[in-house]
């Protein structure tokens, strides 16, 4: 048989192949058992898959003078719609590749069936091959494109909606179809939380942690900011990230608990937390936090006469602080800053004789209100923040006798 001949009796063997839904309902059925994510779509969008691929490839034989003239659109868009279908990369390649190899299989049969020798059908398949090779690689590249796509356009759509949720400015929420495509409910209770992380590339590796919880997560003044369906762990974070969590909130309260938690962070990294730490944790630091002006004027009203120069008033302050986060135990402060109990007793003395601060409660017969506490700790705290930059606030070591 004439070479020509036997090429022609091959494309028409090849041809009847595309044609015949027998070998349609083998592809699909290989492409299925081989791929359980493609086996969850719909039937009639496998058969649409394989008829593509199928009859792209083996249109490919009947025309071998124009070998460039190859059009990938189609299997680019078949990529791009398994990536919008939810498709794992995976998951569509199994399938891919369990109905080419079963497509090859067939092919050689029904090839030798109708009389083509071997070396021709050879030569065939493994152009074919190739063909379905560049086929597989361009269904993979309008997966990634679309994925791509999909992905920025998603965190997007979830980095407006968290900050439509969360910052100051429109006072209605989201409407209910925007909260339900993120896949929130109007209705449903979420823990507003805020890390520490900046890093776009470190946001998305938390992001994808997160994400076990439920919610929708994204960048949110710089920082990687969300929406739990439940609390985090410490599980859930790198060992070096700070997260704030607050207790959760229907979608309309979340952008107070937002305010609060984005007040909070700083106050928790600046005492050298990591994990996660509870909004309620740090609700007095907070509270206190936000009243700057109300603090200055406490310092200078009882703290007026320290001067923040001097090693000495800044280690009765020190001292004076650690006995109120003490309870108010001379021992326990003593013991925390490895001195004699007599020592801390002296400097408070000494303290209370310089400042209007309440803390010759020593005596059997004083009484100290919560509120008094509150304001002497406040006031210390502010005094000795003050100061800090560049000077070591360390209690150790006994003063000197100044009178």
């Amino acid at each position: 048989m004439p070479a020509a001949n036997r090429s022609a009796l091959l494309r028409e063997v090849l041809g009847a192949m595309a044609r015949d839904a027998r070998v349609l309902d083998e592809l699909v059925l290989a492409a299925r058992s081989h791929s359980p994510e493609v086996a969850r779509l719909p039937e009639a969008e496998n058969r649409r898959h394989v008829r593509v691929l199928l009859a792209t490839g083996l249109a490919c034989l009947a025309r071998p003078e124009h070998p460039d003239d190859r059009d990938f659109a189609t299997a680019e868009a078949l990529g791009a719609d398994r990536a919008a279908q939810g498709v794992p990369i995976t998951g569509l390649l199994r399938g891919v590749q369990a109905g080419r190899t079963r497509a090859v299989r067939i092919a050689i049969d029904r090839s030798r069936a109708a009389g083509v020798p071997d070396d021709v059908i050879l030569e065939a398949i493994l152009d074919l091959d190739r063909y379905t090779g560049a086929l597989e690689r361009h269904v993979v590249n309008g997966y990634h494109a679309a994925e791509l796509r999909l992905s920025r356009t998603t965190r997007d759509v979830r980095a407006r909606l968290l900050r439509g949720l969360l910052l100051p400015g429109d006072p209605d929420p989201p409407p209910a179809d925007d909260l339900h495509q993120a896949g929130l409910r109007p209705d449903g209770r979420y823990h507003c939380v805020v890390s520490d992380v900046t890093d776009p590339s470190r946001a998305r590796a938390l992001e994808q942690r997160l994400l076990g919880l439920g919610g929708v997560y994204g960048l949110v003044e710089g920082r990687l900011t969300g929406l739990a369906g439940r609390l985090p762990s410490a599980d859930d974070l790198a060992p070096d990230v700070l997260l704030i969590a607050a207790p959760s909130a229907t979608p309309a309260g979340l952008r107070d608990l937002h305010a609060l938690c984005a007040a909070a962070l700083p106050l928790a990294a600046g005492q050298g937390l990591r994990g996660v730490h509870h909004l309620t944790e740090l609700a007095g630091e907070t509270a206190l936090a936000a009243q700057p002006l109300l603090a200055d004027l406490l310092v200078d009203s009882a703290l007026g006469r320290l001067d923040s120069a001097d090693d000495f008033h800044r280690e009765l302050a020190c001292t004076a602080l650690a006995y109120l986060d003490h309870g108010r135990r001379l021992g326990h402060t003593a013991a925390a800053l490895h001195l004699h109990p007599n020592t801390v007793r002296y400097r408070l003395d000494r303290l209370a004789e310089i400042t209007a601060l309440p803390l010759d409660d020593l005596a059997a017969d004083a009484r100290s209100t919560v509120l008094d506490t509150l304001r002497s700790w406040w006031a210390l705290h502010t005094w000795l923040d003050r100061g800090a930059v560049g000077r070591d606030a360390g209690t150790a070591g006994e003063p000197a006798d100044r009178s």
